[in-house]
């Protein structure tokens, strides 16, 4: 049996995986690590010998990713010694998600201002969980809806409905890592990024190091928590349709 990989974090290789939230890691480019989206390009990247840590580019709306990512590194695994591979935890979960949302929207406040999230379209669960997040924020601004870039509503009529219903103007947060396009239009306030680039690699740092020091601690690789968790939920699931 081959010993476990005993981590040089000079060595090893950081690499973000981006879903739906970051247009498949294309709006991550101006960050150092290199961000890739999962399957193909994610198992280009693992199939070097190089150690590297995986980190789930989400806020919390993409469990799929975290999912998908966690599969390809089963994959790459193989043959390879404990711990060469790592999976961190998301980057961010749903709660730590309303809480930039309400801090972007107070800071942002004004009399008369709506807040609108927005987001790019993906499942119907990760755009149903938008709007409840939307929901969470409601004390953060006198009103806040929520818009689907490439989805309905989009971006106009998000921003359009806001003004019917009083608002004198709107500011923009994006809920996602993809940043919205803002109308040239004086009522309308650009109120991004949620994260700006300094946070996002310190919140990367945070996730691999203490990915490196779960696997240090419990030769825990991140990997098979993810696989079992999604295994036991797909068994309640068919229990649930077989009853």
């Amino acid at each position: 049996m081959r010993a476990p990989y005993r981590a040089d974090p000079v060595t090893r290789r950081v690499v973000l995986a981006g879903g739906h939230e970051s247009g498949y890691g294309r709006a991550l480019g101006g960050l150092e690590p290199e961000a890739v989206a999962p399957g193909r390009e994610l198992s280009a990247v693992l199939a070097t010998p190089t150690p590297v840590a995986v980190v789930p580019m989400t806020l919390g709306r993409d469990p799929d990713l975290v999912r998908d990512a966690a599969q390809t590194l089963a994959w790459a695994r193989r043959g390879r010694r404990g711990g060469e591979l790592l999976l961190t935890d998301p980057l961010c979960e749903v709660p730590e998600l309303v809480s930039l949302l309400l801090a972007a929207a107070r800071g942002n406040a004004a009399k008369g201002r709506a807040a609108l999230l927005v987001a790019p379209a993906a499942s119907a669960e990760a755009d149903a969980e938008l709007f409840r997040v939307a929901r969470l924020v409601r004390d953060g601004a006198d009103m806040v809806e929520v818009a689907l870039l490439g989805g309905d509503p989009d971006l106009a009529e998000g921003v359009d409905r806001c003004l019917r219903l009083g608002a004198e103007s709107v500011a923009v947060l994006p809920a996602a890592f993809v940043r919205p396009p803002i109308p040239d239009d004086p009522r309308i306030v650009d109120a991004g990024p949620l994260l700006g680039p300094a946070a996002m690699v310190r919140l990367v740092r945070e996730r691999v190091t203490a990915a490196e020091d779960r696997f240090t601690r419990y030769e825990e690789d991140g990997i098979t928590t993810v696989l079992t968790a999604r295994d036991h939920d797909d068994r309640e699931r068919a229990d649930h349709h077989a009853g």
